[in-house]
């Protein structure tokens, strides 16, 4: 996966997985405050109409995009380790936040989702394509969290 932003998509009969990395100049704490408050995420991800729910082991989060804003995403929290992984997810695929501490207070954020199953060869042309979207993601999560400056680990 490279750290330059740019999204790349791996396809198979029975599966797509998403990808997209970015090294952000703020403390994993910082970018985890943003991955983990929902009320907040219209206000800095410009892919993201609404999100309701908390953002917490077993919480269950209900998510609109702008991939297809007629269409409302029950997804279940699955993991939750502080200011290094987040994975939520419904029974299709899951998408997972990966932080990882770097030298100088920088944090590689890196994203996958990956969707599939035995019946995707029959509904993966309807799902339109991830990588515009990731790469918007990982910029804005990069600019709210650069903008919120550095702090504490």
């Amino acid at each position: 996966m490279s750290q330059n932003c740019i999204a790349t998509t791996v396809k198979t009969t029975f599966s797509r997985a998403t990808s997209v990395s970015i090294s952000i100049n703020a403390s994993p704490g910082t970018v985890w405050s943003l991955l983990t408050t929902a009320e907040n995420y219209p206000g800095w991800n410009s892919t993201v109409i609404s999100i309701r729910g908390k953002i917490e082991l077993g919480g269950t989060i209900t998510l609109v995009s702008t991939l297809d804003s007629a269409r409302e995403f029950k997804l279940k929290v699955k993991e939750v380790e502080p200011n290094q992984k987040l994975v939520w997810g419904d029974r299709q695929g899951s998408r997972v936040y990966t932080l990882e501490e770097k030298a100088h207070g920088e944090t590689l954020f890196s994203m996958v989702e990956k969707i599939g199953g035995i019946l995707f060869p029959l509904y993966g042309k309807y799902i339109p394509p991830f990588n515009e979207a990731f790469e918007r993601f990982a910029m804005d999560l990069k600019a709210e969290a650069e903008a919120r400056g550095q702090d504490q680990p």
